[in-house]
């Protein structure tokens, strides 16, 4: 029997998880594969509640405690790199706790590994459910990296990875990083399911402008090298087309360059793989969420 692993980063989202957990369970009952989840409780400040649940599906709910609060990107590296020391699996699927990656797409994920059982499938979003402001910065978000870092990266954590291809990223230091960024640089087997960006159930997103901006950067980086080349390529084009006429004003968009490619540089030191490879250390217990009493 297959055996599914569904890794979640998780601050402070308990409430919606909680739901999330029971619909997970509700989607995967008629499934003929062994279904269990990891929770990386990322040094939230909210209390775990006392749960209990009685699925009928989910075999086990294991919550990896941080010490320290490191953001969702580095709690998936974590995740996988425990996943791959002490679990057996064939698949993992990385989702959010907060909802807004729709249980019902679990579905859609086992569909198409029907198709490509050796493939790592991610979830494209054609429709959001967020503010037109927010909608709008993605956007540009999509246009910088593919201009870029020559990608268009049209997912985000919601991904269902290969066993074979999770072994893969866990070698590399830009998943200390970026997670979309190093599957989309790592793993070349790939495919996707179309998905709807479903609403938060509880609370309000923790994500601001500038963490926006941080994420966007941070996917970009992992793309170093390309981003310094093309901006090399940009910047003598451009000084070709004002050579005639160059004046201080033509140098400003030089400048503006100059200071997104330093950033880029600085953001990139992030992939540190040595950290990553102490991220486990960060585990301050493990704990068995509530009272699972499984009829299967």
């Amino acid at each position: 029997m297959k055996k599914f692993i569904i890794l979640t980063p998780l601050f402070n989202d308990w409430k919606s998880f909680s739901q999330v957990l029971n619909e997970i369970d509700s989607q995967t009952s008629n499934w003929n594969c062994e279904v269990s989840v990891i929770i990386v409780n990322d040094s939230s400040t909210e209390k775990r509640p006392n749960l209990e649940y009685n699925f009928k599906k989910i075999k086990l709910v294991k919550v990896l405690n941080m010490k320290v609060n490191r953001g969702h990107q580095r709690c998936i590296a974590a995740g996988l790199k425990y996943i791959c020391n002490n679990e057996i699996f064939d698949r993992v699927v990385v989702m959010d706790a907060d909802g807004e990656d729709r249980p019902e797409e679990l579905n859609s994920f086992l569909n198409q590994i029907n198709k490509n059982p050796e493939m790592t499938i991610t979830a494209y979003r054609y429709k959001r459910s967020e503010s037109f402001y927010f909608k709008f910065f993605y956007e540009i978000h999509k246009i910088l990296t593919l201009i870029f870092a020559g990608r268009l990266i049209k997912f985000g954590n919601f991904t269902c990875l290969y066993k074979d291809h999770v072994k893969q990223l866990i070698k590399k230091p830009h998943l200390w990083n970026s997670y979309s960024a190093t599957v989309v640089k790592t793993i070349n087997q790939r495919t996707f399911i179309s998905s709807v960006r479903g609403v938060r159930l509880f609370g309000s997103s923790k994500m601001n402008f500038f963490g926006l901006v941080f994420h966007s950067f941070s996917i970009i980086s992992v793309f170093k090298n390309t981003v310094i080349i093309r901006s090399i390529i940009f910047s003598l084009i451009y000084l070709s087309l004002t050579f005639k006429n160059f004046s201080m004003a033509h140098s400003i968009p030089i400048l503006f360059l100059l200071i997104f490619v330093l950033i880029i540089i600085k953001i990139s030191k992030r992939s540190n793989l040595e950290e990553f490879n102490k991220s486990l250390d960060n585990i301050s217990s493990i704990d068995i969420l509530g009272k699972i009493n499984n009829r299967q």
